[in-house]
Order: C-alpha cells, then sequence, then structure tokens
C-alpha cells in the first residue's frame, strides 16, 4: 500500500465507524423522512459500512494517479448512505475532497451525516441549502472539478449545458422501467424470488428495481402462481416494522410519476388489489400486454407474457431508459450481446436483491452518462463504471 492512499483509507475507516455508531439513528430518519423501511434502511447501512471498510480492494484503481480535486455531489433520496460510500469513498481514495449535500426530501438524513463527518478530513456535508442553489455554486466555483447529479432528464439537461464548468460531470438519470426476462429455461424458484424481492423492496424506490418482467408463455401460468404465492410478504405498512416492505411513498413526484404509468397502461389486470390512499400505495402487481416506456418510481411490477425467448429480447431492446436488464435462464445466440450492447448493466441468473456495491454501476443513453473535459473538448460517454476509477486522473 502506498504511503498516501494508506491515510485516505484510515479516513474511511473512521468514517465506517462513526456510521455504524449512529446506525439507528441514520435508519430512523429514513423512515421519517421518506417511508424507507427499517429492514431496506439497515441493509442499506451495512452494505455502505462494509463497503468503506474495505476500500483497499480498489487502492490499486487509484494508486499513482491524481485527484481532480474537489468533487461535490448532490445524493439523490434514495439510499443516501450508499451513496455516501459508494461515491464518497472514491472520492476520499483517490485523494479528493468530497463536498456533498443531499436531497431536500431527506433533511433529518442530511443533519445527521453533517453531524457524522464533522471534523473527518476530506469530507463536508453542505445542509439546509437548497439543491438548485448548491448545484448553482458548485457550477460558479472554479475548485469544483467533478460534479455528480441525478435526477429526471430536464435535470440532465439543465447540467449538461453546465458542462464546460468541470473536468467530469455525472449524471444518474431516470432508469424508466428496469425489465427481467424469464426465458423457457428459467430455473422459477430462483426467479421469482428475485423477481418479488427486487421488485418491491423499499416499496420500489431504487433505480435497480424491477418494474416489469417478460416471460416464456410455456412458464408464465407457474411463475404467476407462484408471484402470487409471495405476495403476502409484500406488507404495506409502518417503517419501523421489520415485517414491512413498503413505508408510506411520502415524495410527491414519485407518486405523480407512479399515477402517470398508472394512467398510461392500457388494459392492465391487477392480480392483487392494491392500496391508493395518498401516501400509501400498493403494491401493484399486473398483468398487461406492454408497459409503459417511461419514467417511473414505486411500489409496480407488470406481468407481460411472450412467444418466445427472442420475443422477449426484442421487447426489451427499443427501451427508451436502458439502465438495467436482468434475465433467468440461458439467452437465445446473440442475445447476450445485444443486451450488453444496449443496457448499462447487465445481470446474469443473479443471486442478489440488492446490487453489491462493487459491481460496475451506471445507465445509458437517457439513463444517465459522463461529460468529460478533455483538453477543451467535451466528451460524452455512457454505461457502468467503477467511481474508484473515474475518481482520479
Amino acid at each position: 500500500m502506498s504511503d498516501n492512499i494508506t491515510p485516505r483509507l484510515e479516513i474511511l475507516q473512521q468514517l465506517a465507524d462513526r456510521m455504524e455508531h449512529r446506525r439507528a439513528d441514520l435508519i430512523a430518519a429514513e423512515g421519517e423522512d421518506i417511508g424507507t423501511p427499517c429492514s431496506a434502511a439497515a441493509m442499506e447501512m451495512d452494505m455502505a459500512v462494509s463497503h468503506l471498510r474495505t476500500m483497499a480492494l480498489e487502492a490499486p484503481l487509484v494508486a499513482g494517479k491524481a485527484p481532480y480535486g474537489t468533487v461535490a455531489a448532490i445524493l439523490p433520496y434514495d439510499a443516501p448512505p450508499i451513496m455516501v460510500a459508494r461515491v464518497g469513498g472514491a472520492a476520499v481514495l483517490g485523494g479528493n475532497q468530497f463536498r456533498f449535500s443531499f436531497s431536500s426530501q431527506t433533511p433529518l438524513t442530511a443533519r445527521l451525516f453533517a453531524e457524522v463527518v464533522t471534523g473527518l478530513p476530506g469530507l463536508t456535508v453542505v445542509a439546509g441549502m437548497d439543491n438548485r442553489e448548491f448545484g448553482r455554486s458548485c457550477v460558479h466555483d472554479p475548485s469544483v472539478r467533478v460534479f455528480f447529479i441525478c435526477g429526471g432528464g430536464e435535470v440532465g439537461a439543465a447540467y449538461e449545458r453546465e458542462a464546460h464548468h468541470f473536468d467530469k460531470l455525472f449524471f444518474a438519470g431516470p432508469s424508466g422501467l428496469p425489465p427481467v426476462i424469464l426465458f423457457q429455461d428459467a430455473p422459477l424458484e430462483a426467479a421469482v424470488k428475485f423477481v418479488v424481492g427486487r421488485a418491491f423492496i423499499n416499496g420500489g424506490q431504487y433505480c435497480t428495481t424491477l418494474k416489469r418482467a417478460y416471460i416464456h408463455r410455456e412458464i408464465y401460468e407457474p411463475v404467476k402462481k407462484m408471484i402470487l404465492e409471495r405476495m403476502p410478504e409484500v406488507l404495506v405498512g409502518d417503517p419501523r416494522d421489520p415485517k414491512t416492505r413498503i413505508g408510506p411513498i411520502k415524495v410527491e413526484r414519485t407518486r405523480k410519476l407512479l399515477d402517470r404509468a398508472l394512467a398510461a397502461l392500457q388494459a392492465p389486470h391487477f392480480l392483487v388489489e392494491p392500496r391508493r390512499d395518498g401516501e400509501w400505495q400498493g403494491p401493484f402487481l399486473l398483468e398487461t400486454a406492454e408497459p409503459p416506456d417511461t419514467e417511473m418510481f414505486g411500489p409496480f411490477l407488470a406481468l407481460t407474457p411472450v412467444e418466445g425467448d427472442e420475443a422477449a429480447v426484442a421487447r426489451v431492446l427499443p427501451s427508451r431508459y436502458p439502465f438495467l436488464v436482468a434475465w433467468f435462464g440461458t439467452p437465445p445466440p446473440g442475445a447476450q450481446e445485444a443486451l450488453t450492447e444496449k443496457f448499462g448493466m447487465t445481470y446474469d441468473n443473479p443471486e442478489f436483491i440488492f446490487t453489491p456495491l462493487r459491481l460496475p454501476f451506471g445507465g445509458k443513453g437517457d439513463s444517465g452518462w459522463i461529460i468529460e473535459n478533455r483538453a477543451g473538448k467535451l466528451i460524452k460517454r455512457d454505461g457502468a463504471f467503477l467511481y474508484s476509477a473515474e475518481l482520479v486522473r
């Protein structure tokens, strides 16, 4: 380990220790801020702490390279501890200063993280400032060389116009309706466990949650039956209850996106009676011939039977938001290559529910990109990447 990396790892170890010390407070704050069930918030915390404590695994990605300077970020409202670990951990490991703000939807979480990082070299929380004001300050501060933002397409377009102010600009855009394909030979038990767990975790309020499933017609009925057998586990309720999977959907924009997607459905057949009462929403499990290709968050899963494996692949390749695709079983010839070319992230018969933090992360097209300033020329690219490799020169 080089001499300049060891102190950075020690800072990240201290950050992990402090986050673990405030674990209960941070879990409660997520529930209060946006309704995250305590089971999901606990998983976020534990994964974030573990990631920070094992950042030495990423040291080879930064060894011998130079920092950019100040990396600034406006973190999304979903999974804030994960984003602190993933983006902040990489920034500090690379020798940068990390200046970050939180979504206006998570004021309690922001205040707690401000306390957590107080006195830690290289980390600064900007709490209580409007996100637009913080963004403007980053655009006009020449010390900020890298900026990370997320949100809808209009947010990405606004900051893309300011890309010349930075050495590197990251945009984590909408994930749309991430699809999963169940090919004819899919292992049903593993597939159904993943689909239900992944679709409704934290009320579907992660960009990596599934929203639509294309299922080979020969296995469609048994898959539907197995999904319905698991649905009693998907409880809507108090986020403090460990059994809750869907807490209150507190973010108004999320509810509006969900309403818009539901209104765009063509002849939907709901398989369970959803709850629609203000902040209390879902779960929305339904059958439809074709889910809408739109921005959406929330506890939503559309099942669509398809005639064959090739037909399933053909249904997902036109996705406007090619963030993520998962599949179970054996793709037909050429399909894996086509899906990998189209989507930022591909999960081949995955065994996890929450995406491991060291998998390359990012989408393509309208779902996310990086703009890099190379000698005055702006180069735009997309696809999955590792932050530690991106936050050094």
